[in-house]
């Protein structure tokens, strides 16, 4: 068993993850896994690194598909013994301009964007050393998207107290009130992807909490970011970022030192802890 420091990134074979992975690759002190659905793609920008002189691994990895989560466990289990840095970064989101049917675009955008990054959690999460680092990529969009639901879903998912449990409830219930054609009477928002990351954000507050509660003395440290407005296919090309600017808080939560307790259970965006 190797006793290498290991990172793990979701969705990186392109845009913000790849920026992600090329910023570990020079920092981190250890081996860097670019994860990627697609092992072309993804040995293809491991190979692009290598052209720019860095060294990345590479591991398939589907958010959407419980079996291939649980076959990058099973590998850092056997390999490392566990694992130091997680960043959840793999994410979808439709065109503004899209004319695929809202509830069509809610239940696949919370597929992947909340409950893949959830299942991510659920069998990573144990296996996290101590000192380890956990990055939930979430976006401002979560922020006003929160501020579009009624009152009682804001009080619910602004609470300390809310459980994984009552967050997969809500999440669940968009979805089946976007089938029902119910969901603004019901209090949501009209954004599939804001709702998508206000579960990532709430989440990543229940993580926190949970271990705080449970893996004090390890010292981990977890967070929700926003990388910024950044161009890649997802965004496009108007957005004012550099997929390498939007790595920047994200990597910086990565790396956060040993030394450090804070921040943590947070949403952080520009490095910057932001009111929830």
């Amino acid at each position: 068993m190797s006793s290498t420091p290991v990172a793990v990134v979701t969705g990186a074979n392109k845009g913000i993850g790849f920026a992600i992975v090329r910023a570990l690759c020079k920092q981190f002190p250890g081996d860097v896994y670019l994860t990627a659905r697609d092992p072309g793609r993804g040995q293809e920008a491991v190979a692009k690194l290598q052209q720019e002189g860095l060294q990345a691994c590479f591991h398939q990895l589907d958010v959407d598909d419980l079996q291939s989560i649980r076959a990058l466990r099973d590998f850092l289990k056997e390999k490392y013994g566990g694992l130091n840095v997680l960043v959840n970064n793999a994410g979808i989101a439709f065109k503004v301009q899209d004319t695929t049917p809202f509830a069509v675009q809610a239940e696949v955008t919370l597929k992947t964007n909340f409950f893949g990054t959830r299942n991510v959690c659920t069998e990573l999460l144990p296996l996290v050393k101590p000192y380890g680092r956990v990055v939930n990529v979430s976006s401002m969009v979560s922020s006003s998207a929160l501020g579009g639901c009624s009152q009682p879903l804001q009080q619910q998912f602004r609470s300390d107290t809310i459980t994984e449990e009552e967050l997969v409830q809500l999440m669940t219930k968009f979805v089946e009130d976007t089938k029902k054609g119910v969901h603004a009477k019901e209090g949501w928002p009209n954004t599939a992807y804001g709702v998508s990351k206000i579960g990532v954000t709430v989440l990543s507050r229940i993580q926190a909490r949970m271990l705080n509660e449970k893996r004090k003395g390890d010292h981990i440290l977890l967070n929700a970011c926003c990388p910024g407005w950044v161009r890649t296919d997802m965004a496009g090309p108007k957005a004012t970022k550099s997929p390498d600017e939007g790595a920047e808080t994200p990597v910086y939560l990565a790396l956060l030192p040993s030394d450090a307790d804070a921040p943590h259970g947070q949403f952080v965006s520009n490095k910057t802890v932001r009111p929830w």
